[in-house]
Formats: structure tokens, C-alpha cells, sequence
């Protein structure tokens, strides 16, 4: 139970055995915002107790366990139901919620940067930070929606031939510098208006992982609401650590979670024709890049 009546910034990070990431990313935030926060470590079964562990050290930690492994989106609308609910009525922040993953770590004054981005953006829905990766490069993290063409494009050659024209357009590498409008922001790192966040109903639980966070910024942007993308708040990010351990999970779940984004925006049975190409075109990719990951030396 949060002892303070002050509103805090709801902190929800989506765990799952995180290790000594999320120690870090704890000991971040207090450099990365003036504003007292709750951290909600929203479990989804955890093995090494990192979670409970951090929960048991801080005051400002609550562990929330969602009851298995629901994914990343599933996950999230729990916490903010669990913060919604009357055991934090008036405890926390009505208006900001903010959405990282345990292997972040933020950059000082980066919250209080994303937060002030907000204030002068009324119609901003979602506001994401500078991703900097361990060889200090900047991660595109704010890029296009894919369309069609756009996403077969960047599907056939965003490995083999990485400059090519569809991955540019797509990913959008060359505008990281200045604060702007984005189709979507990575997931990884999100501050969110609540009121945006509930217009749209939160994330899609249809998508176990990969492509919930392109979902929803494409969703905000339709129901009116600014995905801004604000370079002066800076984060550092162990990039797919998790994930790349378990290519022959994550590459199926990646592919799946592609044609359902996809899929919902070709509707109807005139379009089935397309749908059903799609899928087989992903399922065919899914199988190349899987023996290539499997073949890949460990």
C-alpha cells in the first residue's frame, strides 16, 4: 500500500525474471524526475524474485503478480486497473502514466522532460524518449505506422539490404535529432495521458508481444491523439536481451503479432485473398529467419 496521499507518476514495468536490470532501473528514476513515483513491477512469473525482492527494498516499489505469463500489453492494462482501483484512489497521478521496461535505465531529468513535453502538447496521447544503445548509437524508435507495401518492403529486405528505400520510410533513422510527430513509439518507454489511454481502451490484448506498442500509437493517432517523439529525454536501453535468447519464441510471436496488425486493417471478404497471401508470406519468413537464428553462432 502506498503510504503518501500526494499524487505520485505511476511507474508500470512489465517483469519477468528481469535480474539486475531492474535494480538499475529503479536507481534511475530518482535521477530522472523531482516527482515522487510508485513503481509497479506488474510479474508475469517471475523466477529469480528480482521483483519481490525489489518491492521488499523500497518503499516506492509494489510488486502486482498478473497471475501468469500474459504478455507485455496484457500485463500493463492489469497494472492500471489494479492502480485505477480504490486502493490508490487519489494516490496517484490522474493525468500520467508511465510505461518502461526493466532493462531501461533513464538519463537525468529525462521523466521531467517527457512530463514538460507533455504540458505543451495538450493533444499529445504519448510521448517517447531518445533510445541510446550500448555502442551509443540512437535506436529509431519513433517511426511510421506500416502500411502495406511500406511493411512487405521492410519485411523482404530490411536484413539483407538494410538502406533500402521501405526500411527508410519505415523507420525513419534519419529524423532522431528534433522533437516531432510520430506514427508510433517504441514501447519500451512511454509516458502516457491517461485520458488517451482510455479512450482507446489501453493496449490490444490480442497481441501477446511485438507490435502492441505500433497498435497503439496507430490507434491514438486515429482517435485524434499526437504520438510525439521528444529526443531531450534521454534513456539507455539493453535492447532484446530477453528476447534474443529465445529466437524459436519470440520469431513466431514477432511474425503472428505482424499479420494481425495487418490483418485488422484489410478487412472484410473481398480482401481475404490478401490476407491469406500475407499470412503465407510471414509464415514462409518466419521459417527462413528462425534456421538463420538457429544457425547463428551463440
Amino acid at each position: 500500500m502506498v503510504a503518501s496521499v500526494t499524487p505520485r507518476l505511476a511507474v508500470i514495468t512489465v517483469t519477468f525474471s528481469p535480474g539486475k536490470h531492474l535494480e538499475a532501473l529503479i536507481d534511475s528514476i530518482g535521477k530522472a524526475t523531482s516527482r515522487e513515483t510508485v513503481v509497479v513491477c506488474a510479474d508475469n512469473g517471475s523466477t529469480d524474485d528480482s521483483p519481490q525482492r525489489a518491492a521488499e527494498s523500497h518503499d516506492h516499489v509494489e510488486f502486482y503478480p498478473t497471475g501468469g505469463n500474459l504478455g507485455y500489453g496484457t500485463a500493463i492494462n492489469r497494472a492500471y486497473e489494479w492502480l485505477s482501483g480504490p486502493a490508490f484512489a487519489g494516490r496517484i497521478d490522474a493525468e500520467w502514466i508511465l510505461v518502461v521496461n526493466p532493462d531501461v535505465e533513464f538519463g537525468p531529468g529525462s521523466i521531467d522532460t517527457l512530463v514538460d513535453a507533455g504540458r505543451r502538447c495538450p493533444r499529445g496521447g504519448a510521448f517517447g524518449p531518445r533510445i541510446v544503445e550500448g555502442d551509443g548509437s540512437t535506436y529509431p524508435s519513433a517511426r511510421a505506422v506500416p502500411r502495406l507495401r511500406t511493411g512487405i518492403g521492410h519485411a523482404l529486405f530490411g536484413t539483407v539490404w538494410p538502406a533500402n528505400p521501405w526500411s527508410r520510410d519505415y523507420r525513419q533513422g534519419e529524423e532522431m535529432d528534433h522533437e516531432r510527430l510520430a506514427g508510433w513509439l517504441s514501447g519500451s518507454c512511454l509516458l502516457i495521458r491517461r485520458e488517451a489511454f482510455e479512450a482507446v481502451g489501453g493496449f490490444d490484448e490480442r497481441y501477446f508481444m511485438y507490435f502492441e506498442d505500433t497498435d497503439l500509437g496507430d490507434r491514438l493517432h486515429r482517435a485524434g491523439w499526437d504520438n510525439v517523439y521528444v529526443p531531450g529525454a534521454v534513456i539507455n536501453h539493453d535492447q532484446g536481451h530477453a528476447a534474443n535468447a529465445v529466437p524459436e519464441k519470440m520469431l513466431p510471436a514477432h511474425h503472428a503479432s505482424a499479420y494481425r496488425f495487418q490483418a485488422d486493417r484489410h478487412r472484410g471478404p473481398l480482401l481475404a485473398p490478401l490476407r491469406w497471401t500475407l499470412w503465407l508470406g510471414l509464415r514462409l519468413r518466419q521459417r527462413v529467419a528462425l534456421r538463420a537464428a538457429q544457425r547463428a553462432p551463440k
